[in-house]
């Protein structure tokens, strides 16, 4: 399904460094599916040759039949049908199952981590073998673009450690990746330490929404923005109202406002 992605924004402000552009003109950086294909289109513009053309050559590397059928799809944009219909690639009758999985992954000629580098190590980690120890080492020797490419595609415990990254487009980078969670996301919901883009970002998404926990973990987080508490307190139960009108470490404005639904819940 479709949603928000923030990646993409950072590619649309011209916020991310030449590595990073080119590892995702090169399909290294696989996040799903529609932003995957936003962000190869925006870089076959790119004022840089390279990547420019490198772009252009994953995108002409995705298996048409796979292109097709998520052309098919519902959620996609006119202007991406567009693109590809002028190079020749139209919707198929029957669209694709609705699934965030990339549509194509790095060429064989781009190069892997090489072992034992950081982002290797990182990545070789299994979540329920890692210590946090040594994945905070490993992540501490990581520049910009190896955060990023830990943070797509790195276990559970490296994506929990990168969303708190002090660079946002590390941390948009756990969300855009297709192997995040709902578990997960409720869990970046209810941390004081991410940063209110993170946050954001969950509350712009009608898919997460949909959990319940989501809710009610970003009601009562500190750090979310009171307009978008003050909107999600419509959603909750009304012991859960209750619940944040006593909680001392939400905002005033948000716990006024789950105070005078309780008393107007208990007029009626």
């Amino acid at each position: 399904m479709s949603g928000p992605a923030p990646l993409l924004d950072f590619f649309k402000r011209g916020e991310v460094p030449r590595d990073v552009k080119l590892l995702a003109a090169q399909g290294v950086l696989a996040p799903r599916a529609h932003e995957q294909l936003a962000i190869l289109i925006l870089l076959v513009d790119d004022r840089d040759a390279e990547i420019r053309d490198t772009a252009g050559r994953t995108i002409d590397a995705i298996p048409v039949e796979a292109l097709s059928a998520y052309l098919g799809r519902s959620d996609v944009p006119l202007g991406v049908r567009e693109f590809f219909g002028d190079r020749g690639v139209f919707p198929a009758e029957i669209p694709a199952i609705t699934d965030d999985e990339p549509l194509v992954e790095a060429p064989p000629e781009v190069e892997p981590d090489e072992p034992g580098s950081p982002v290797a190590d990182a990545v070789a980690v299994p979540a329920d073998e890692g210590s946090t120890t040594t994945l905070l080492q490993s992540i501490q020797k990581m520049n910009v673009t190896e955060r990023v490419k830990a943070a797509m595609r790195g276990s559970r415990e490296v994506r929990a450690i990168l969303v708190r990254d002090p660079n946002k487009m590390v941390a948009a980078a756990v969300l855009s990746s297709p192997k995040v969670t709902e578990a997960e996301v409720e869990s970046f919901a209810r941390m004081a330490t991410v940063s209110e883009d993170v946050l954001r970002t969950i509350a712009m998404n009608r898919a997460w929404l949909k959990n319940y926990a989501v809710v009610h973990a970003l009601t009562r987080n500190p750090k979310t923005p009171v307009a978008l508490s003050l909107n999600l307190l419509n959603r909750l139960t009304d012991r859960d109202v209750t619940g944040v009108s006593t909680d001392r470490n939400v905002p005033e404005p948000v716990r006024v406002a789950a105070r005078r639904k309780v008393v107007l819940g208990q007029q009626r």
